[in-house]
């Protein structure tokens, strides 16, 4: 049958083959994200000081990023043609060293149509990522391990961004180009490793190249999504928190950074349960009711950000981020693995559904900014996570009592596309 064309590869991988590929892949993940935590930080400050200290210019711009990701998303299923993982992960980091450049350019030419030039090579940058970690938790991970799979990679990346942050305010303290420079080696070291060890991501995606016509791709989107479409949607909220921390979140720990010094561990108090969360879910092995479990550690995670409604001090302010960002870290690696369990399923088809759920967070980091620096500029940083929060929670309310058990997709239409 169509949904089962994988089992004979994923029988023959067993489980202590799996790990250390995964490992591996993590490794190198992480000095790539590594720099990119030091320029999300530095970023979003960076954009509204440069564009009058507007919040929502600032998240317009940030947001082009998640334009060109989502033009992506529709065009790379029909370009990428005998990619590897190891050639995917490393146009990652070629476009993560131009974005720098066009950053570097960016400081001595603060122009609007050079931020939106960085932007556009930043979304780039991430649909490569996407793209690389979905197609080798699919083809490498058996479908029992997946949910370990991604807690792995996720825990790299949660402490690659939890550094981050705390290594850009100690850079900051040497100028832009101390920063520049630092962010640079870290990518450069993440693709040295790859180079070397890069045997070990070298399946190519089995897929034959074919004109880039968007609207059959969209066509193909709205099939799956009237199928997925619990799960794109809880992606796209995932997606608008993230957002709005590393955006709204980044300008709000610069602000409290001056009043204490607790002010400093915002970010890193978001990213930190992600450290360990990762090995909990890795410990618990789940592989049934993801999609529900994942719901109910969501709406755990708004009550939290509605917390922060009451003046409080700024410890229990970090304290609630932190507690909001252990329930999401348990909500990640659930839905990742989700979207895995149905790309598997897909056999050769897989890259729709793969460009979809990059579109998802996309979508989420073009409306997030946007919608976060509206917020701001009525009610302030802080109440802008209160108010995410509430939509948060009503959102997740609804769908905990409407998502359907089974996931299932229409088999013989798929099996037309090809």
């Amino acid at each position: 049958m169509f949904f089962f064309r994988r089992i004979k590869f994923i029988g023959a991988i067993t489980k202590d083959e799996v790990f250390p590929r995964v490992l591996s892949l993590s490794v190198i993940l992480f000095f790539i994200f590594l720099g990119d935590a030091i320029l999300s930080y530095w970023v979003p400050n960076f954009l509204q000081d440069s564009l009058n200290g507007s919040a929502f210019i600032m998240g317009l711009v940030f947001s082009f990023s998640s334009i060109v990701g989502l033009v992506a998303d529709l065009a790379f299923p029909s370009l990428l043609k005998n990619f590897t993982v190891k050639r995917l992960i490393l146009c990652a980091g070629f476009f993560g060293i131009g974005f720098l450049g066009i950053l570097l350019l960016g400081t001595k030419l603060p122009t609007i149509w050079v931020f939106l030039l960085a932007m556009a090579v930043w979304g780039i940058y991430y649909e490569f990522l996407g793209f690389g970690s979905q197609q080798f938790v699919a083809d490498t991970v058996p479908l029992k391990l997946r949910s370990s799979g991604w807690a792995i990679l996720g825990t790299f990346k949660n402490l690659a961004y939890f550094f981050g942050p705390i290594i850009a305010g100690w850079l900051l303290l040497e100028g832009d180009y101390a920063l520049a420079i630092a962010t640079g080696v870290f990518i450069i070291t993440g693709i040295t490793i790859l180079t070397l060890i890069g045997k070990k991501h070298e399946r190519p995606i089995n897929i034959d190249v074919s004109e880039v016509n968007l609207w059959r791709e969209l066509s193909y989107w709205k099939v799956l999504f009237s199928r997925v479409w619990p799960i794109v949607l809880i992606s796209i909220f995932l997606g608008i928190i993230d957002a709005t921390f590393w955006t709204t979140g980044a300008t709000w720990m610069k602000t409290l950074s001056k009043e204490s010094f607790w002010g400093n561990f915002l970010l890193p108090a978001y990213q930190m349960p992600a450290l360990f969360m990762g090995f909990v879910v890795t410990r618990w092995g789940i592989y049934k009711g993801k999609k529900k479990m994942a719901l109910k550690f969501l709406i755990l995670a708004s009550f939290f950000l509605i917390l922060l409604a009451f003046n409080l001090p700024i410890p229990l302010y970090i304290l609630c981020v932190f507690m909001s960002s252990l329930m999401l870290g348990v909500t990640y690696p659930l839905i990742d693995a989700t979207y895995s369990d149905i790309v598997a399923r897909m056999g050769r088809e897989r890259k729709h559904l793969v460009g979809l759920g990059n579109s998802a967070t996309s979508i989420a980091y073009i409306i997030g900014p946007i919608i976060a620096g509206a917020i701001t500029g009525f009610i302030g940083n802080k109440m802008t996570f209160v108010v995410m929060g509430v939509i948060t929670l009503i959102i997740g309310m609804v769908l905990i009592f409407t998502i359907p058990k089974k996931i299932t997709l229409p088999e013989s239409e798929i099996k037309s596309w090809e």
